[in-house]
């Protein structure tokens, strides 16, 4: 009893010990022979430099990162040959994180370099992670949490040449909470534009801009606006895709059309914000300058774009190519919104670099490209003309956003021939409705299947357009066709007097009916109301009756007299 009732005791002591910060300064409880307990303390050396020691941390970013995150020194070893970061205590943001091997192994800092007892010998089994070393007392409070809340392995990256962060961070992988991070301040705001101060837009504004979009598959609708506008230019077709990322082993998505394309001036207002000339025109949908933007960075955080465009009165034939990255810009540290272009011209039969300042700014927008892209080199990068005609826009945005399980937000794989949504947008019951009632299959479906949703995104079709969704048409569909007992209705709008009416015989023509499968009292009921042949509002619920009244009553108008938000999801 007595032995029994030493080696409780001791094991208490132990453990309460390995609570009160064991793994900073490790107690040896070993029982001797004379049955007293000897307690040890490892003692380390001093630190090693890249190794954290008393006034250092290896801190490991909890946000995942593709290969692309390293910056062109990531992999540079510091002087002891690590490539783990030091923990800088007076700016914990921009500390760099240790990451585990590409391989899944372990992240713990390599102990070689410590002076302790060898544990094997003392048949005593430390706490998992006893070997690491936590911040000082004092240093506890500066660490902040991480927005990220599934762990990754990162490749690991170089310590600062100097005591300032360069607030480079890894990049999230979740939409949500990709704008969670903090950027240092390089204090240089200079003067500029004859003594006026140049406002800067910082990287994280292509996050909160894109919020606008709560529904990924809103975003898809800009794209598609983009490329239905080409239809002025000749454009007769847009194809949507997903491709495999050969350099990165993962997916990427795909939007083209053979419109007009755009020359270099028309390819910087596209990556720049509030450029529009549609705003002018009167039978295109965009209008903001701002849907491109929005959308691409919703549904993925890089996106590259290529464009080809024919000469004009007298000009030459131009092909550009534009990358706006934010993992780079967040990688990288960048307070402004840097965006490298490559721009060439058709001189004779060959295309020739056109350069708007030095050589050397001309490799650098190579070389970042190639780096930061799905692409390994300019020939690389020029192999995607290859694809399109005299003329077009390929655009291919990769790094797609994740969900809290760590999957692709686009589900690529329950239909071959569509792009669907996991999560709350797709409801099982729907779908096999759908599949049972073909009247209400597109108020079923529309949620959580852009080929669903994309089929009545537009009032009317072009002759001769196709939509093209992973190698197969989309059937343009009027929810009209799903109405039994129609009936026409024209609406004119009721101004106040402080109202302002941009033409007073403005009307709507509102088809209103039952839906086919009525009989089977679904739940189907709304309008699908468009703006300008765009639908905004899909399945519109006015009706919000406790019971069943207003149950299968659905209708279609085109309202030209109010202007949609910004997203296209809604009105002003």
């Amino acid at each position: 009893p007595f032995f029994f009732f030493l080696f409780l005791k001791t094991l208490f002591f132990f453990l309460f010990s390995s609570s009160l910060q064991f793994v900073h300064r490790p107690l040896l409880f070993i029982f001797m022979d004379n049955n007293e307990v000897k307690q040890e303390i490892l003692q380390t050396s001093t630190p090693l430099a890249g190794f954290p020691g008393e006034d250092t941390v290896t801190v490991i970013d909890l946000c995942s990162s593709d290969d692309s995150d390293i910056e062109e020194d990531a992999g540079r070893l510091d002087d002891s040959g690590s490539a783990y970061p030091k923990y800088n205590s007076g700016n914990p943001i921009g500390a760099k994180r240790a990451r585990d091997s590409a391989f899944g192994g372990s992240s713990e800092v390599d102990m070689n370099h410590a002076k302790k007892l060898n544990v094997d010998e003392l048949a005593v089994v430390l706490p998992e992670g006893s070997g690491q070393s936590i911040p000082p007392a004092n240093a506890t409070h500066a660490i902040t949490a991480d927005p990220c809340n599934v762990f990754r392995p990162t490749p690991p990256q170089p310590p600062p040449s100097s005591g300032v962060s360069s607030g480079r961070t890894g990049s999230c992988k979740q939409f949500w909470k990709a704008g969670d991070y903090e950027g240092v301040s390089d204090g240089n705001w200079d003067i500029t534009s004859g003594g006026f101060d140049h406002v800067r837009v910082h990287p994280k504004f292509l996050h909160s801009n894109a919020t606008s979009h709560k529904w990924a598959l809103g975003a898809f609708a800009e794209l598609f606006d983009n490329a239905f506008d080409e239809v002025a230019s000749g454009a007769t077709y847009v194809n949507v895709d997903m491709l495999e990322n050969k350099k990165a082993g993962n997916r990427m998505l795909l939007i083209e059309d053979n419109g007009g394309g755009m020359d270099p001036e028309k390819m910087r207002q596209c990556m720049s914000l509030g450029y529009s000339a549609k705003s002018k025109l009167a039978n295109t949908i965009g209008q903001y300058g701002n849907g491109f933007k929005t959308s691409t960075m919703r549904l993925g955080a890089d996106v590259i774009v290529f464009s080809r465009c024919p000469g004009k009165d007298g000009k030459s034939s131009t092909q550009s190519i534009g990358l706006l990255s934010y993992t780079f810009l967040r990688s990288t540290g960048k307070e402004d919104i840097v965006v490298p272009m490559l721009d060439y011209e058709r001189r004779d039969s060959e295309w020739s670099k056109l350069g708007r300042s030095s050589l050397i700014d001309w490799d650098k927008n190579v070389k970042t490209m190639v780096q930061w892209s799905p692409f390994s080199s300019e020939e690389d990068l020029l192999r995607q003309f290859d694809l399109m005609n005299d003329r077009g826009t390929r655009i291919i945005i990769y790094n797609l956003w994740e969900d809290d399980q760590g999957m692709l937000e686009l589900d690529f794989d329950s239909d071959p021939h569509d792009i669907q949504l996991r999560g709350v947008n797709r409801d099982e019951k729907s779908i096999k409705m759908a599949s049972q009632f073909p009247n209400s299959r597109h108020f079923l479906t529309y949620k959580h299947s852009l080929r669903s949703y994309v089929s009545i995104l537009y009032l009317r079709i072009p002759p001769g357009f196709r939509i093209i969704l992973r190698g197969t048409d989309v059937e343009h569909h009027n929810v009209v066709n799903d109405m039994m007992q129609t009936e026409q209705i024209t609406y004119r709008p009721q101004y106040g007097a402080d109202s302002y009416s941009k033409d007073s015989n403005m009307s709507a023509v509102v088809v209103i009916g039952f839906v086919k499968d009525a009989k089977h009292h679904v739940d189907v009921q709304g309008f699908n109301v468009y703006h300008k042949n765009r639908l905004i509002k899909p399945f519109w619920r006015i009706w919000n009756a406790a019971g069943s009244d207003g149950r299968g009553v659905i209708g279609v108008l085109e309202a030209n007299f109010v202007e949609p938000a910004h997203d296209k999801q809604g009105f002003e």
